[in-house]
């Protein structure tokens, strides 16, 4: 495995102090270089981290995450990454499954990987059933939209190498920019492949996360956006 330090772990955050130092002290234990960028949250999120070892980025103004993303491969590229895994804050991606994300991309098999929750029996269990069905949704439309038919959306767990870094440019502010990924890698032609990944949906997530809703109105935005 490549040295970890090489290794940047991007962690998106808004308003996550109640759960972002338990999502970052192991990955900082397995010797990442973890860089959360805080989006002009307004909680405690910078003194929960302080002192704590990340690499600390704030928005002065709250963006979205895709902007946040943008900025973290952005400092990951000037400050010498030769991998970035895209990890949410929230606690729902299990920080022990990144080698096995990166295990294609260090191999050179892929330029890019990204996770899925439905390539194992127990990890499609653990969707909740309206979020699945709104997940399926999300899979048709982005593969008539980008033309990559995966068999996830909306996964934030995801690696890639620098020469993804260097092709991805997110302008996307908020959260379609997840279907904006699939479009640049079939726009440059990167490599990729999914790796089955769990996602742990706790009450905390659900309350927090992106609600089935709110996936509605990105794909109405992304037709639109299609169609205009």
């Amino acid at each position: 495995m490549e040295s970890s330090k090489h290794i940047f772990v991007l962690v998106p955050s808004f308003n996550e102090g109640r759960v972002v130092h338990t999502t970052v002290t192991p990955l900082l234990e397995k010797g990442y270089t973890v860089v959360v960028i805080d989006d002009c949250s307004t909680d405690n999120t910078f003194d929960e981290l302080k002192n704590s070892g990340v690499h600390y980025l704030k928005h002065e103004v709250n963006l979205g995450q895709g902007a946040a993303l943008q900025t973290g491969i952005e400092y990951a590229l000037e400050n010498g990454a030769e991998y970035a895994v895209t990890f949410d804050a929230d606690g729902q991606h299990d920080y022990t499954e990144i080698p096995a994300l990166l295990q294609p991309v260090i191999e050179g098999k892929a330029d890019i990987t990204m996770g899925s929750r439905f390539l194992r029996k127990e990890d499609i269990e653990q969707v909740p059933p309206m979020r699945k069905l709104v997940l399926k949704g999300a899979i048709i439309v982005n593969g008539l939209l980008t033309g990559l038919w995966l068999t996830d959306a909306h996964n934030g767990f995801r690696a890639m190498n620098r020469k993804a870094m260097q092709c991805i440019y997110l302008r996307e502010n908020r959260m379609a920019h997840a279907s904006e990924i699939l479009s640049q890698v079939k726009l440059h032609k990167l490599r990729f492949q999914e790796v089955p990944v769990k996602i742990t949906y706790t009450d905390y997530s659900k309350v927090k996360g992106q609600s089935s809703m709110n996936s509605v109105n990105i794909l109405i935005d992304l037709l639109l956006k299609k169609i205009l």
